[in-house]
């Protein structure tokens, strides 16, 4: 099937809705055009994202059975640690990607985004924070160690807690100090295109990072300093 087809560009574009994020859609034709496959550091390379994002990236595609994951050892590479490479199955065919099963967490989200568009902009924002919160506490609660008595951790130790627990949902976070300011930066936002459409969803990302301090911790001020749909190139909530 010719790439510039209106049929392979539709199936290109069901990969991109399936998977809810545009950006995947350049990794995988990035992958499908390469026999050898693509390594998380070449996209990072090629998209100007963090490795991990891109690691995020290429692991929803294999996940949804789109990539295999090979192992092996660049040819001329020395002894060093072999790379993990992302590529499409050699058997696979273009047309079978039309099947995709709809993601209902992206459904959910966008018809959360519309229904707090409904109510006034700070209610709105208040209601998402507790979801946010709420949902927070219960992965503390889930992290091993988690039944320390809050406090019984340094605030360094439980933002990088925090941190480790955003990555793992697919923010691609870190922990860092700025300017003597105590931040949590997200370099990719699992909500996409809905946070960007409905910036309102950025208080539960807020909400989540306070509910996980509150139990790891203890009570912290929490709030918003860099985000998406304010046009920052990350997101980062301060502490």
């Amino acid at each position: 099937m010719p790439a510039n087809s209106p049929s392979f560009t539709s199936t290109v574009s069901a990969i991109t809705d399936a998977f809810g994020d545009p950006t995947r859609r350049g990794i995988y034709l990035m992958a499908r055009d390469r026999d050898a496959g693509v390594t998380a550091s070449q996209v990072a390379d090629e998209f100007g994202v963090h490795p991990n994002v891109a690691r995020h990236h290429l692991d929803k595609l294999s996940a949804g059975g789109y990539l295999e994951v090979v192992i092996e050892r660049a040819e001329g590479a020395g002894a060093g640690r072999p790379s993990k490479h992302y590529r499409v199955p050699a058997d696979a065919k273009i047309e079978s990607v039309t099947n995709v099963p709809v993601h209902s967490d992206d459904l959910v989200l966008s018809l959360l985004g519309r229904a707090l568009r409904l109510l006034p902009r700070e209610q709105a924002e208040v209601m998402a924070e507790e979801v946010g919160q709420e949902y927070g506490l219960a992965m503390a609660h889930g992290m091993t160690g988690a039944d320390l008595a809050a406090g019984q951790r340094s605030l360094r130790s439980a933002m990088q807690a925090v941190a480790d627990a955003l990555t793992a949902h697919g923010f691609a976070a870190h922990a860092d100090q700025r300017n003597n300011q105590l931040r949590i930066v997200n370099n990719h936002c699992p909500f996409g295109d809905v946070a960007i459409e409905h910036p309102v969803i950025c208080a539960v990302d807020r909400g989540m990072v306070k509910g996980m301090l509150t139990a790891l911790y203890g009570n912290a001020d929490v709030s918003t300093l860099q985000s998406l749909p304010q046009g920052d190139t990350f997101c980062a909530t301060s502490v």
